[in-house]
Formats: C-alpha cells, structure tokens, sequence
C-alpha cells in the first residue's frame, strides 16, 4: 500500500483531516529544507508536500514565487529535490512526500527517469500542475508502475467530465483548488466549498485536499469539517520568511502546530 493510501485510512478511521503542509525546497535553504520537513512533521504534519523550484510558477502567487526564486537563486533543481527526499527517508519510511511542480523540470530530465529516479528516492506522489490529464496518461501509467500516485487538480470551474476523467486517473488524493486565482489568495467561500465537495464526491472516491487560501486556525478547521485534507503553502512560507533562515524549522513548525490544534478540535467534536 502507497504511504498516502495509508495515512488517509489511518486517518479515516480516527475521523481526522489530514494536515498537509508546503514547502519549496532550497527555501531558505537547501541545508535547511529537511529540518523544515522533519518540524513539520513533528508539529502535526500528515503528508509534506515540496515544490519544485521552477521560473514561470504559473499557478502561485508571490510568495510562492519568491521562495520559488530564492530556491532557484541557491541553485536548487530537480535533482536536488529528489535528493532532499532520500535525506529525509533516512529518518522517516512513514510520511508521505508529495512533489508539486511543473513539466519542463520533468520534461528536462525525462519522464522515465525522473518516475525511476523518485521512485528510489521515497516520493509517494507527484502533482504537476500543467500537465492536463488528457496528455499525462503516458506519465500516469510509469507513475503507477512504480507505486507513485499521480495526483491531479480540480477547480471551480472544472466541468463534470474532466472531473469524472480524474476520478479514473488519479490515486493518493485529489487537490481542489478553492479559488478561481493563484496560492495565497482571499476570500476563502467556505460554504462554496462544501457544495462543490459533495459534487466532486460524486465522482471520485479518492480523499479529497483543499488548498489555496487558507490562511489560518479558523479556516483550517471550517474546511477541515468537510474536506480530507487541509493543504497550507504560502501561510508557512510567510513564516520562513519572518526570520533568520536557521530559525525557519521552529517558526514554521510553531506556527502548524497551531493550525494542528484547531484541525483536532474539529475530529472531537464530530467524535
């Protein structure tokens, strides 16, 4: 069983949403990107997703994209990724690592050798934000092959087949993009959320992760109530940022830990 089919069972049967962090490797630093994730997780952190640095993140917000050119700027890759992903699995065979980026790292690298390259490394799950679903079946088949869940994104305006042509594709879980805008964004509808869960619902039955706006205890567990998972990127990179880089892992993990709390407050309360 994939890591991340068996931590969402393990979770389901606690009645808790899984809490899932982002990070862009090499942000502050490359040195410190595998402390950040072993905070993380020890702050609460269920599933670590990493980003991979790229130039034209199209889908991120600024400060997305400044950690994307801070990483770029130390002179993080691909390869560099997968190499922070082996550090952090000589201390941790159980939380899953999911990969968020873009095609032309992949693309730059080959697709078969990238999948045989992550495969070595520990990664559970690959999203790439460009690549459509229509033109991933090649890229999804060497992902499954080697017991790596490709993981793909809905959105508001995401129509009932694409939906339904995910539900077949995808594994580990889907990502549900609730903003019709870049990470980091506001105005978090939650109870548009929850009606477009219940029609994702109808057509995937894979965990479903909410990201893109949720910025704080409130939201997390507004969307926590409804979703399987709560995805936080541009929130914990704002922490990052706040200080000096060898203090990241602390701020960071400070600041999930409290996003932790009020995601358990919800499960007890539903118990």
């Amino acid at each position: 069983m994939n890591r991340i089919d068996a931590t969402f069972a393990k979770l389901r049967a606690a009645g808790r949403a899984a809490l899932i962090p982002y990070i862009t490797v090499g942000d502050p630093s490359l040195a410190a990107t595998v402390p950040l994730m072993r905070a993380l997780t020890a702050a609460g952190a269920d599933v670590i997703e990493l980003g991979v640095p790229f130039s034209d993140p199209m889908a991120d917000g600024p400060v997305i994209q400044r950690a994307s050119e801070r990483a770029l700027a130390n002179g993080v890759g691909l390869r560099d990724v997968l190499g922070v992903v082996a550090a952090f699995r000589e201390q941790d065979a159980i939380t899953p690592v999911v990969l968020m980026g873009y095609a032309n790292p992949i693309e730059a690298m080959g697709t078969k050798a990238f999948a045989d390259c992550a495969q070595r490394a520990g990664v559970d799950g690959v999203i790439v934000v460009d690549y459509p679903p229509e033109e991933a079946v090649d890229f999804t088949q060497l992902l499954e092959e080697r017991r790596i869940a490709p993981i793909f994104l809905l959105a508001p305006t995401t129509p009932e087949a694409r939906i339904i042509t995910i539900g077949r594709m995808a594994r580990g879980y889907v990502y549900y993009v609730s903003l019709k805008g870049v990470t980091g964004a506001g105005h978090l509808d939650v109870a548009g959320v929850v009606a477009r869960l219940a029609e994702i619902r109808r057509h995937i039955a894979l965990p479903v992760g909410v990201g893109f706006g949720i910025r704080d205890a409130a939201s997390a567990q507004a969307i926590a109530a409804h979703a399987d998972a709560v995805v936080i990127g541009s929130r914990i990179i704002e922490e990052i940022e706040r200080g000096p880089a060898a203090q990241a892992p602390e701020r960071a993990a400070a600041w999930l830990a409290t996003i932790r709390t009020a995601m358990d407050q919800i499960a007890r309360k539903a118990a």
